[in-house]
Parts: structure tokens; sequence; C-alpha cells
């Protein structure tokens, strides 16, 4: 089947989604973007095509009935046994590659008890691995770096203290190698981890074993297909960075804009807020930009100084909200300026403001400054699309809201949970045009 693919390449994460012969949506993927940016899209596609393989096992089972109302049971334990697998390669291959860093390391007489110590923490990590991929299991993020990360330290420093080796030893050789494999492409091992799952799958609910013909003739059918990435488009904050010919680049506004029209066809205006930048967007009936305006010169207020107050107030991002939402009482903030974000945090703090309220105040001091951007690129016009990584953010949401009514009453506002794929959707389409509407050859894979 042919598929056509959109990347966009932000400051904090990439993202993929693709899409079929029909404009349908089968796949999104999503990964942290690294240093290595042609890593972060292979990555990111990589997600995608897997996610539209799932897509595509659920119409195929569902179709077949042979799961009698347990599709969705059955597809999440097949899900969390696939992530396991994939873990599992990565911690194999992090731990030979720690014990690389160790052998050109200089820990002098101490590299032997590092060694043991190193050898003890990965026997742990790996020990605790199936916990993490269990039915309603909490992990820290579906990102490599991070789960793996958030182990290797907590294990790390209880094992370093009861051996007597030294935890910095530990933190050196995590450092030096997290990179390396974070920068690893497994794509190779997708079809083999998604059949070690699904015998997985199988054990976790010995009741489908009855039905394993059934199930397993579709599933390995869709293994065998081959999902044609007929042509890819990129665009995104580090879209110059994305190993693409120019042609197959478009502007984030551009994309953005159609992005939230394939979604809501209606909209007229576009409010973006990702990891670097805030965006409003005027877009006519057929999803073509009319005007828009940016954030000049700094992050402030966008994605990036939500993550320097989480680490301030040393709370994870995704808290943030949250706690804002339990405010009672407005704070005026002055500043989104990241330089001296911290130190009125401190001061409020010290004046004894609650932390609630103080996130409140952040909250709405961003989305005055969206609002700000917003009556530059001519206002804000019924429908209203919320899109970025901050639109999944309840009380930017809540702040946007009053905010809106306040200054131009009751209008429509749309925000689509997969809002943060709307410029990938975008760039995914324009992709689906230079092919079927324009004619263009795939010249390109990325």
């Amino acid at each position: 089947m042919r598929t056509f693919i959109g990347i966009d390449l932000g400051s904090t994460t990439t993202k993929a989604v693709v899409i079929d012969e029909n404009e349908q949506i089968i796949g999104r993927g999503i990964t942290n973007s690294r240093s290595n940016y042609d890593t972060a899209a292979t990555v990111a596609k990589t997600e995608a095509m897997v996610n539209g393989r799932f897509h595509l096992f659920r119409q195929a089972l569902g179709e077949s009935g042979a799961l009698n109302g347990a599709l969705d049971s059955f597809l999440g334990q097949l899900e969390r046994d696939f992530r396991a697998e994939q873990y599992l390669e990565q911690l194999v291959d992090l731990e030979e590659t720690c014990h690389r860093s160790l052998d050109t390391a200089n820990f002098g007489a101490d590299s032997g008890a590092v060694k043991e110590a190193l050898e003890e923490t990965f026997k742990r990590i790996t020990g605790e691995a199936p916990s993490l991929f269990l039915p309603g299991a909490q992990r820290k993020s579906d990102f490599f770096r991070d789960i793996a990360g958030s182990q290797y330290l907590a294990l790390g420093e209880t094992v370093a203290k009861e051996m007597g080796t030294r935890y910095d030893y530990l933190l050196n050789l995590f450092d030096r190698s997290i990179i390396e494999v974070e920068n690893r492409v497994y794509s190779d091992s997708v079809r083999r981890h998604l059949l070690s799952a699904l015998e997985r799958s199988f054990k976790a609910m010995p009741e489908t074993e009855a039905h394993r013909a059934k199930i397993e003739q579709p599933v390995k059918a869709i293994l065998d297909t081959t999902m044609e990435e007929t042509y890819t488009v990129g665009t995104g904050y580090g879209r110059a960075r994305l190993p693409f010919s120019k042609e197959h680049i478009r502007s984030e506004i551009l994309c953005h804009g159609l992005g939230a029209h394939v979604m809501y066809p209606k909209t007229a205006t576009v409010l973006d807020i990702g990891g670097q930048d805030t965006k409003a967007i005027q877009v006519d009936p057929a999803g073509i930009v009319e005007s828009f305006q940016m954030n000049d010169r700094c992050a402030a207020g966008c994605g990036r100084y939500l993550g320097y107050i989480a680490d301030e107030m040393n709370m994870g991002l995704h808290e943030l909200g949250p706690m804002a939402m339990k405010s009672t009482k407005q704070v005026r903030i002055n500043s989104t300026c990241t330089v001296f974000a911290g130190a009125e945090l401190r001061d409020r703090l010290a004046l004894g403001d609650k932390r609630e309220d103080i996130m409140a105040g952040l909250h709405r001091s961003i989305i005055l400054r969206a609002m700000s951007i917003l009556a530059r690129s001519g206002g804000i016009r019924d429908e209203f699309t919320f899109t970025g990584g901050v639109a999944n953010n309840v009380a930017a949401v809540k702040a946007l809201e009053e905010l809106i009514e306040e200054n131009y009453g009751k209008l429509t506002i749309n925000i689509d949970p997969d809002s943060i794929y709307t410029g990938a959707l975008g760039a995914a389409t324009f992709a689906y045009r230079a092919v079927v509407e324009d004619g263009k050859e795939a010249e390109h894979r990325a």
C-alpha cells in the first residue's frame, strides 16, 4: 500500500504522521529531538509506521471477529509486549555500550569494582523491566532515555552504596553511553519484536489461544504487507536540518495551517504553542494561510519556558497544569522571560503565595502573551483551533478559554487530543497532494 509521510522536527520533540491513499491517518509517531536530526526523523517515522501496523491490525482483527469483544484488551497487551521487547533490546545495547565506555575510562584501581556495580545495576534494571509494561504501569515517559535513565539513576545509586562504589563513576558511564544508544535506529528489529510480542500476548491472555489461527493469520498478513513510503514532506523548527531536498520541505506556518484545517475544516484562526515558538495563523476556507505572526527573539511563554518552570519547582512538566487548576487566588506574574522567571518564582514563594496560585498566574501570563500575538495576526475568528504541546495543558486551555470569551465572546474552540501532530499532519497532506494532485514521483526515502 502507498503511504504519505509528514515529519515535524520540533525543538523538543519530532513528530511523524502517515496517511494512506484515502487521506486517512493510519499512524503517528513521536520521539525526542536529538543532536542527530537525521536519527530523530527516522525514529519518528519508524514509530509512525509501527503505529500504522497496529491500526491495520485493529481493522483486520475487527473484521475477523476472532476476539469476540476482547479486541481492545488484546491489542493493548500486544502493544505493551512489543514495547517491552524494544526496551529489552535497547537495555542490552546500553549495557554493552557502558562496558565499552568503562574500557576507555580512567577509573584506575576502581575499575574492577565499577564493573561489578555496573553489572549488578543492569541485572536489577532488567529484572524490573517487565513490571514497567504491565497494565496500568506508570512510566516517566515512553522515551527510552527517560525510562532507562530513571531506572539506572535510582538503582545505580542503591547498588553503589551497597557495594561501596563511587556513584559518580556509574553516572559518568551512563552519560557517555546514552547518546550513542539513543541515536541508533532499531527499525530492522520491528518485525521480530512484533512476532515475539504476539507469543507473549497469547501467554498473557490464554483465553485467546483457542482462536490463535484466526488471530495470527491477519496479523502476519499485515506484517507481510509492504507499506510503501511514496512521498515525504518535512517541516518544523529544525526543518533546515532535515535530510530532505528543498522540494520536500514546507514551512511550519503552511503545515500548521493546513493540518488544523484537515482536523477541523471550518478552522479560521490557529494558535500553535510549541517548545520554541508561538504561532498565530489565519487561514481561508481551503486551509490556505492568509496571515500570521510569531513570537520573536526568544522562547518566552513556550514549552521550553514551562519546562524551565517545572525544573525550578522540582516538578514534572505534566504536573504544572493540574497544580494550577487547584488555584483559589489570582496572582499576577509580570515576566514570561526564562531569565527572570526563576527569581520571580522565588520572590513569590518568599512572599507567601501558594504554588498553585503562582502556577495559575504563570499560565495566564503565557496565554496573555499568545493573545497579543493573535491580535497582531488579525484577531480571533470562529472557528478557533489550538494546537501544539501546550494545548495538552489543562491550565493553559482554561486561561485561553477565559480570555477568548472576555475579549471575543463565545467562539467554537477546537482542541484535538493529538494536536501535537498538527504540523506533521499538514506535511503529510502536502506529501499526498504532491503525488496524487500534482503527479510528482517519490524521490526521497526518510
